[in-house]
């Protein structure tokens, strides 16, 4: 199995400052929140200036994040979430959704599946569906 390419980029979208914790949050695949504390408790534990200093450097070398493009031929209809596959978190400091969340998310979107294929079932077997084809056939 081959393992995705990190790189690591700073995230403004998801930052309060410049988006470094952001980036290194998405790096190591931590949440957010659990580095902001790491970062303040280090900055608190230190004295502070080197890590302030290390986080400036990092504002200014980091790339910023860039928004990845919509691949051609994917429907419109679906939402993002749709796509991605859920990731379930095992630990708090992971990223993903809490087990309970990801079942629940599941349940949300094969009830929709449900229903579109219902609403599908019901189209094929109605007499316009019949009378369109067989318009079409002339």
């Amino acid at each position: 199995m081959s393992k995705r390419r990190r790189e690591l980029y700073r995230d403004p979208k998801r930052g309060k400052l410049a988006g470094v914790c952001a980036g290194l949050s998405d790096y190591f695949d931590m949440e957010l929140w659990l580095v902001r504390i790491l970062f303040v408790t280090a900055v608190l534990l230190s004295g502070g200036p080197l890590f302030i200093v290390v986080y400036i450097a990092c504002w200014f070398i980091l790339d910023k994040k860039t928004e990845t493009p919509q691949t051609p031929g994917t429907n419109s209809n679906y939402s993002s979430k749709d796509e991605d596959p859920v990731s379930v978190k095992f630990k708090v400091w992971q990223k993903g959704e809490p087990p309970r969340q990801a079942l629940f998310d599941l349940k949300e979107r094969l009830t929709r599946l449900d229903g579109r294929i219902q609403h599908m079932e019901t189209y094929v077997t109605s007499s316009e569906y019949t009378v369109k084809r067989e318009i079409n056939k002339l």
